[in-house]
């Protein structure tokens, strides 16, 4: 493969990595620009309601090897962070695997593909170009839900199966619960020096303090106690590793009750527990990604770092605490607090259809459950190239090569709007499926809905409000930990979520229509809070909901009929 001469190689050998300061600032290893040629990666410039899009994760092997998840270009990037003028090694997937998230263990490369899969070198199927190496991968056994470590890694991030929808429900009163204190939590990791551990992670002390007890698989031997306390109220928290030295790294979130200034930091512990330091994630900018941290065998930190014009893998810089009991990240290194809705002006009215909280999660329900067959007259021509000048296919990734088949979920559609019952008879009546094609003017022959669309049809909106559009008919919520199922978190003028309720972990579960982390189509999805945060995301409440306690009852996860909504949209695209 040629190597293109226009993309920009960056490294910095610095204290990120090799420690020779008492605070190491943070340092970019390598850096790939957007395409699809060798040495590069597949960027989904931004758009309105489109968030920017790019490689999924970031994942080391027990060699210090990193590996970068293409999923626009349907590959792997492997390479040696240390020895960055190197040029990658290209792994590239099967056509049938559309991974949203990437773990590697040893010589194990998986993959998250609404389960887990795992993938080697097909024999005989690797080349060697002007380039590194062109290696051709197959899947060679699904890993099933008993495997505790491999589908503990992937939800560590945020990838994991939906639970069963009943969980939203309290088994009495089937009225919906959302849980503002921690619950245990346990947590399996395949370390590199102690091979697979158990993680308890225990509340301690309220919301701000957890206790960390780690013991070996195998022989149930206590080889860690870790004590970990933050300011304000701690999110998400996850084991993630041990490194060759025996060091301890804890992922945390600190979330203040206003939202601002959540942080995202990894905790380091001495081999007998002891905290050594930190190192604060560089949030802030950046777009979602599934796996946005990994921890090499030597304790090197490294974070993925999306931009709009290529990738970032940055070495972060490492903290020293000395006898420290709170950890309290600096607000100097935490995003920017997001604008106030209320300074996002619209001056609109919502056409409202009867609607409570419970009719929400109906609908939302009944966009991501929806089976429906796929014709050809709704999957369209192969190639795929309605697309003029963009470089990916109109079609959602999900739909590929499903012809005559049954298909879950109603398939993202950017600048579609309507109702349910309005998708099935389009569909019905032979309408093309879905449109991921984002940088031209949206199209009137697609059925399906965008992320706002979405969001419009669960509050029962007749018409379509867009994300910039959101703030005039939704108040923002003061304290993210008082968000209940119906509300929503929304980044004007890029991506909304519908959200459903905390998990035990205290992670955001939603639902959402998504270009990336669903594949082109309606699903649920696990973030952590922090992360959404500090990416703009602001809590917002629909107006017509504020004071509505209305029990989300079990008929909540039965399909709905809804009827056909009107199409006026509620802001105008580019």
């Amino acid at each position: 493969m040629l190597r293109p001469n226009h993309w920009i190689l960056v490294f910095i050998v610095g204290a990120g990595i090799l420690g020779t300061k008492a605070y190491a600032d943070d340092t970019v290893v390598r850096s790939f620009a957007g395409g699809s040629a060798a040495s590069m990666v597949g960027i989904v410039p931004a758009s309105e309601d489109v968030e920017l899009g790019g490689p999924q994760a970031l994942s080391a092997d027990g060699h210090g090897n990193l590996f970068v998840l293409d999923q626009i270009n349907g590959r792997i990037l492997q390479f040696d962070p240390k020895q960055p003028s190197s040029d990658p090694d290209v792994l590239k997937m099967p056509k049938d695997v559309q991974p949203t998230d990437l773990v590697v263990h040893n010589d194990d490369i998986m993959v998250w593909d609404g389960g887990v899969r795992t993938l080697k070198a097909a024999p005989g199927q690797s080349t060697r170009g002007l380039g590194g190496d062109v290696i051709q991968l197959e899947e060679v056994s699904s890993r099933g839900a008993d495997d505790q470590v491999a589908v503990s890694a992937f939800a560590q991030m945020g990838s994991q199966a939906p639970g069963s929808a009943a969980d939203l429900l309290d088994q009495n009163t089937r009225a919906a619960i959302v849980k503002t204190t921690r619950q245990p939590d346990r947590q399996y990791v395949a370390s590199r020096s102690k091979g697979s551990v158990i993680a308890d992670i225990i509340p301690d002390k309220g919301n701000a303090s957890v206790r960390v007890e780690i013991q070996t698989m195998v022989t149930n031997e206590t080889i860690g106690q870790l004590g970990l306390r933050v300011r304000n109220q701690l999110g998400t928290v996850e084991f993630l590793e041990i490194d060759n030295s025996d060091r301890f790294y804890v992922l945390a979130e600190d979330v203040p009750p206003s939202g601002k200034n959540a942080s995202t930091f990894v905790a380091r512990y001495a081999a007998n527990g002891r905290l050594e330091g930190i190192y604060e994630l560089p949030l802030e900018n950046t777009p979602l990604t599934r796996r946005f941290v990994t921890v090499s065998g030597d304790g090197d930190v490294y974070f993925l770092r999306t931009k709009p014009d290529g990738i970032e893998v940055v070495g972060v810089g490492f903290r020293p605490l000395t006898n420290a009991s709170i950890i309290d990240v600096r607000p100097s290194r935490t995003a920017a607090a997001p604008a106030s809705q209320s300074d996002v002006k619209f001056d609109a009215s919502a056409a409202v259809r009867p609607s409570n909280r419970q009719q929400a999660i109906e609908t939302a329900f009944a966009f991501e459950g929806i089976q429906w067959k796929l014709t050809q007259a709704n999957y369209g021509n192969d190639p795929d190239s309605q697309c003029s000048g963009f470089s990916r296919v109109r079609r959602p990734w999900y739909l590929q090569g499903k012809v005559n088949q049954e298909v879950r979920g109603v398939p993202y559609c950017w600048g579609c709007h309507g109702s349910l019952a309005n998708f099935r008879q389009r569909i019905e009546s032979g309408t093309l499926a879905g449109n991921v094609c984002t940088r031209n003017a949206p199209r009137p022959d697609v059925a399906g809905v965008d992320c706002s669309a979405f969001v419009s049809a669960t509050w029962g909106l007749s018409v379509h409000y867009t994300t910039a559009a959101i703030p005039a008919i939704a108040a923002p919520v003061a304290n993210p930990w008082d968000l209940r199922p119906g509300d929503a978190l929304n980044k004007p003028g890029s991506h909304v979520m519908l959200f459903l309720r905390f998990t035990p972990d205290r992670k955001a579960e939603v639902m959402e229509s998504s270009t990336g982390g669903c594949n082109g189509r309606v699903c649920r999805n696990v973030y952590p809070l922090a992360s959404l945060l500090s990416r703009g995301y602001v809590p917002v409440r629909f107006r017509a909901f504020a004071d509505d306690q209305t029990a989300v009852s079990a008929s909540a996860y039965q399909e709905t009929e809804q009827s056909p909504a009107g199409r006026k949209t509620a802001s105008k695209r580019r």
